[in-house]
């Protein structure tokens, strides 16, 4: 088996980019007062503030699961209930954290095309039932990019929201690939947020090129009463703050954090070009953001695996997740498609014999 320094199986694969190594190696020098009243978790809430052109709340936390769960369970009473596509991190990935933060709100999962919700299944979903037995719907939360690799446009998200606030749910958005969603959107990020309606967002920077520590972002400041309580409780105030925090200064200053999502972006639409004419490739959905999805025959998957390449097989709704990252070569995607169009040979060849 070969050793592959890059993968396509997550962008958590890979590293720190350069930007936030270099701004983490500025903040340690000498003492800062910690529990984030230092000057790097100042200047990146500030930067923040900048991106999204708004007076928000912000939040550092250290993970993904950590911002969704204690922003739901900040929105929600234990009756209440979270509504969330299917696929949805909060609903298949997150081991129960959003009820287990929330003391028991429910999560309900509603279905759609290509990862997304969409207004009239959310609004049946949300309605079905108003009797005293059933968790109240509260909160509505949308993945962006979604688990699928999709993008909501600002008009679906708007859509979205327009029926929330009729029935009187908050939305919630989870942004773990946020800057791949605002890269390949070309749109400012207020458009695809408080603009469009939504309260909250958890914002992804491991991901997009940090070592740890997520944003939980709150565009209704009113929904942010005693959160800092809420993270400390969690075990989610780090006492180094300014570690958490100086990542987002370095990507964030001069726009590393969009450049690196574009790039990742665009490696995948190279792969995705690069394989979807091959046979017995089969593209599952639209490539919008840093992941191809598709259908392999199992021999050829196998093949792959055994050559070093390491992707998920169960992300999403079945077939092959190839997940670019910020530090994706155009040469990474070009050897992996050599080894698979070699694998569909061998693969060929043995169908034959």
């Amino acid at each position: 088996m070969q050793s592959r320094i890059r993968q396509f199986g997550s962008d958590n694969y890979a590293g720190i980019c350069p930007e936030a190594w270099a701004a983490m190696a500025e903040a340690n020098q000498g003492h800062a007062v910690p529990y984030g009243d230092d000057p790097w978790t100042a200047q990146a809430a500030d930067l923040i503030r900048n991106v999204f052109e708004t007076q928000c709340e912000v939040f550092f936390v250290f993970n993904g699961t950590a911002a969704n769960s204690l922003a739901l369970a900040s929105l929600c009473q234990s009756y209440h209930s979270v509504l969330c596509h299917e696929t949805a991190h909060v609903e298949t990935d997150e081991c129960g954290a959003p009820e287990f933060f929330s003391n028991g709100t429910k999560i309900l999962s509603v279905a759609g095309n290509n990862g997304k919700i969409e207004p009239a299944a959310l609004e049946n979903a949300a309605t079905r039932r108003a009797d005293i037995h059933f968790p109240k719907p509260k909160v509505v939360s949308l993945t962006q990019a979604t688990e699928l690799g999709t993008v909501y446009r600002p008009e679906e998200i708007r859509a979205i929201t327009e029926v929330a606030r009729k029935l009187g749910l908050r939305t919630h958005m989870d942004g773990a690939r946020f800057a791949n969603a605002v890269a390949e959107l070309g749109v400012a990020p207020s458009e695809i947020t408080w603009r469009a309606g939504v309260d909250v967002l958890s914002m992804g920077a491991t991901k997009n090129g940090s070592g740890v520590g997520e944003a939980v972002i709150f565009f209704n400041r009113e929904l942010a009463m005693e959160f800092d309580y809420r993270c400390k409780q969690a075990g989610q105030l780090a006492s180094k703050m300014r570690f958490m925090a100086a990542p987002w200064v370095g990507m964030l200053r001069e726009g590393a954090w969009l450049r690196h999502a574009r790039h990742a972006n665009e490696m995948a639409s190279l792969l995705e070009m690069e394989i979807r004419d091959l046979d017995d490739v089969r593209i599952l959905f639209p490539r919008q953001a840093n992941a191809v999805f598709a259908e392999l025959p199992q021999p050829v998957v196998d093949d792959l695996h055994g050559r070093g390449w390491r992707f998920y097989t169960f992300i999403g709704q079945g077939g092959c997740r190839l997940m670019c990252a910020w530090d994706t070569r155009e040469e990474d995607v070009r050897d992996f498609v050599a080894d698979l169009e070699d694998a569909f040979r061998i693969s060929h060849l043995s169908k034959s014999a």
